[in-house]
């Protein structure tokens, strides 16, 4: 018997593509989450003047909604471990608007 610990088998390499306009991604202060038996939608919105928006939507089965939950908590506790907790409250002040 050896001594070595087994190899974990690789994960295959995932290439994605991005468009230039989602590269740029959208605001958004806040999220509507509903679902149904099947899936979740998570619409993202942006409240800023002349009103609310929504700004992306995305929809996905419970597991994957489940697995965004974990992954959210867990960059949200190495998040606060660098910079410290979070303050809960009043949303965050939209970014300022510039017209063209």
């Amino acid at each position: 018997m050896s001594d070595k610990p087994a190899a974990r088998p690789q994960a295959p390499q995932l290439t994605i593509k991005i468009s230039e306009e989602m590269q740029r991604g959208a605001y958004a202060n806040r999220v509507v989450i509903g679902h149904t038996r099947d899936e979740f939608v998570f619409d993202f919105i942006a409240e800023l003047p002349p009103g609310p928006c929504v700004v992306a939507r995305v929809i996905t089965a419970p597991a994957h909604a489940a697995a965004l939950l974990d992954a959210l908590a867990e960059n949200v506790a190495r998040y606060e471990k660098d910079h410290g907790a979070i303050r809960r409250g009043a949303p965050p002040m939209p970014p300022p608007q510039f017209s063209a």
